[in-house]
């Protein structure tokens, strides 16, 4: 017959086992705390640090996308996450790469991405220029009708500096708001189609040449015919005109005529930004990305490193010879890189080789002007009216 274990003697041995379990994993966990590394307060880890300043780009995702603002992000290891005038001062770099007529290419380092947004739409919508508002038309025969021939007018960039000029607002047309453009084409009979350009706009210093129909023009008095603008005095006679005319872009067609048709009109430029319409935009685009970072995390040689350079499409990575008839990849243009991970693409093991980055506070910045004003005048225009707004913002809170 067997005999039973009384009950409660074998919770008694349940409860012992289990407090043992627990002293157990209470030890293994201290000893791993013990193992740690010492985390030296003031300094951020190794891999906090590099998720502060890297975003990370994986197979599927980028990860670490974020940019933390809060100044109390990393108050437990004593680390003070706040922007401060004297960090700022000391880490922002401005590095010119490229300029020409046309572009410009520059680095902006030590920037957090909402300020370098914020240039990028003050270049794009704030930045003044001057642009053909109104469009006087005697007579247009051509094919183009006169909504979109205006239209076409108003896009043309004018070479011409808007700080010399005011707004117009409901101002009357003077030589301190309006620049005065004509354009007189004919195509004469008997010969082959004919391309308006550009070119034909042709500066009246003087003002509007269209008389202004009104009471007095009609009852014929003998004083001089009033015009659409009112000039007190030429515009060349300015020392900023006298020598160096107001000029449009050239070689862009407006229109075609063909024999016996004909254009006859004024137009009236004025001054503006972008935000109101996009003709009065300095840039074509102006845009930035983050500078990327290629590291490889471990030696990539032979057969591997021929594949590697030949995944790439915008050929990042070259091959050195190491010696005894070894090769092995290196990064060797980094900034081409537009991160198409196409290198890490066809398995986990080369996500192990290749880990491709962006560093957060490096912005490489491109600004393609329309022709209006060059692009480091844009580029200054654009810090100056950004210390403005920053300017306003004191002044309200104080």
């Amino acid at each position: 017959m067997a005999s039973r274990i009384p009950r409660a003697e074998t919770e008694s041995e349940t409860e012992t086992e289990s407090e043992s379990l627990d002293e157990s994993s209470q030890n293994q966990i201290l000893k791993f705390l013990q193992d740690l590394p010492d985390v030296p307060m003031g300094k951020l880890s190794p891999h906090l640090e590099f998720q502060r300043t890297r975003c990370e780009l994986k197979a599927d995702a980028p990860i670490h996308t974020d940019t933390l603002q809060y100044s109390g992000a990393y108050a437990s290891v004593g680390y003070d996450n706040s922007t401060r005038l004297d960090n700022f001062c000391d880490n922002f770099k401005v590095k010119v790469i490229r300029l020409t007529e046309e572009d410009m290419e520059f680095d902006m380092i030590g920037i957090d991405p909402a300020l370098a947004n914020a240039f990028r739409r003050i270049l794009i919508a704030e930045v003044p220029t001057m642009a053909i508002e109104k469009v006087l038309i005697a007579n247009n025969t051509s094919i183009v009708q006169d909504e979109v021939l205006s239209h076409r007018l108003g896009l043309i960039p004018i070479k011409v500096d808007p700080r010399w000029f005011e707004y117009a607002e409901n101002n009357t047309p003077n030589e301190k708001n309006t620049i005065v453009f004509k354009l007189h084409v004919r195509c004469a009979k008997d010969t082959p189609r004919t391309s308006v350009k550009s070119n034909e706009l042709k500066w009246l210093p003087h003002g509007s040449e269209f008389p202004l129909i009104s009471e007095d023009s009609k009852s014929g008095s003998s004083s001089k015919p009033r015009t659409y603008t009112s000039f007190s005095c030429s515009q060349d006679s300015f020392p900023e005109f006298s020598n160096k005319p107001i000029t449009t872009m050239e070689n862009i067609i407006l229109s075609k005529l063909g024999p016996g048709q004909e254009i006859e009109l004024e137009a009236h430029a004025v001054k503006g930004v972008g935000k109101t319409h996009a003709k009065w935009s300095p840039v074509a685009t102006a845009w930035y990305r983050m500078l990327p970072e290629i590291v490889l995390l471990q030696n990539v040689e032979d057969e591997v490193a021929v594949e590697l350079k030949k995944k790439c499409p915008v050929n990042v990575f070259d091959i050195e010879d190491i010696g005894n008839g070894k090769k092995r990849a290196t990064v060797a243009r980094p900034r081409d890189c537009t991160h198409c991970r196409e290198c890490i693409g066809g398995g986990k093991e080369w996500e192990d080789r290749v880990s491709l980055r962006r560093v957060k506070n490096h912005f490489i910045f491109t600004i393609e002007s329309t022709g209006a004003l060059p692009p480091e005048t844009l580029f200054t225009e654009a810090v100056k009216i950004l210390e403005d707004k920053c300017e306003r913002v004191i002044a309200e809170l104080s």
